[in-house]
């Protein structure tokens, strides 16, 4: 992440209108990005297309001032991480039913541009334990990953390491398709409360 604008690009919702400030800091000498979020949401995305293969990991390390009193993964007013790691995968066309492809064309339609499909979204969670895998509360064509949860690292530099084509399977059950996207998010639309996030990093590898 040399650059906020060397292949990122901001992720704007629809109907959100405060948008979490990202910006370019030094820290201990090595730049990372800094991520304030104040009942807002928005993220930055890299534009992938990427084959997964047997193995693919992705690596990062993140530090967060806080979690969300009202922070929950399993419920819509609780949907809300200090911080996130957002991968997307394309869409598979062949397996959606037609309902589920006129609906997307629609959005597509709508907002320009192509929808992805399934979605991994590592969290820095509240209350779910570290490891649990759960249904998005909005739609279970996410699943959201606990890597850390609770205050106890709070205000830490936090080394994460993941397989995405083995979470990928634990979560959806079949083989990974391209990945379509890269994300960092930190978000508050939901809880109404604030946070500052760090991430650096973020590495993909055979």
């Amino acid at each position: 992440m040399a650059s906020l604008n060397d292949g990122w690009e901001p992720l704007i919702f629809p109907n959100i209108e405060r948008h979490t400030q990202y910006a370019l800091n030094t820290v201990d000498g090595q730049q990372v990005v800094r991520a304030s979020a104040d009942g807002s949401a928005s993220g930055l995305i890299a534009r992938l297309a990427l084959e997964p293969g047997d193995s693919l990991v992705l690596s990062w390390r993140w530090k967060v001032s806080n979690v969300y009193e009202a922070g929950n993964a399993r419920e819509k007013s609780g949907d809300d991480y200090p911080a996130r790691i957002y991968v997307a995968f394309e869409f598979q066309s062949d397996k959606a039913g037609f309902f589920e492809r006129a609906k997307r064309k629609t959005v597509e339609v709508l907002f320009g541009e192509t929808l992805p499909g399934n979605a991994l979204n590592y969290i820095w969670a509240n209350q779910i334990p570290e490891q649990t895998l759960v249904a998005n509360a909005y739609t279970d064509k996410t699943v959201m990953i606990a890597v850390n949860s609770g205050e106890q690292q709070v205000g830490e530099w936090v080394s994460v390491e993941r397989d995405l084509v083995a979470d990928y399977r634990q979560a959806f059950g079949e083989e990974p398709p391209a990945i379509v996207g890269v994300a960092i998010m930190t978000d508050a639309d939901n809880t109404g409360e604030r946070a500052t996030a760090w991430y650096g990093d973020l590495t993909l590898r055979r």
